[in-house]
């Protein structure tokens, strides 16, 4: 008599879809604690490289910024006019004074 096989057990498609589905589990679990991104991230699209599409650790646009950069300076200016820092307006320039100087030498060698 020959073996048939029992009718009513997975089929071999599925056993290799189950075999496949458990070593990309494993292999998902062993590379976790090596890459040590966080789950949050990882559930916004983040893997060994990539950062996060959005959320607190997302890259900042460079539009961001710049908008950043604009308040950080701003507040430093505030900061510094607060400590009486404040910028010296009627002050000469002295790049002019050290042009000057150095013309004056050259028409002495002459």
């Amino acid at each position: 008599m020959p073996s048939v096989k029992n009718p009513n057990g997975p089929s071999k498609n599925r056993l290799a879809a189950r075999a496949a589905k458990v070593r990309k589990e494993s292999r998902k679990r062993s590379l976790t604690p090596k890459d040590k991104i966080a789950k949050a991230d990882t559930t916004r699209g983040a893997r060994a490289g990539l950062m996060p599409t959005s959320g607190p650790r997302a890259p900042v646009s460079s539009k961001r910024a710049r908008k950043l950069e604009k308040k950080l300076k701003y507040a430093l200016k505030r900061k510094m006019e607060a400590e009486g820092e404040a910028e010296m307006k009627d002050a000469p320039e002295e790049k002019a004074s050290e042009e000057k100087a150095s013309e004056v030498a050259m028409d002495d060698i002459q």
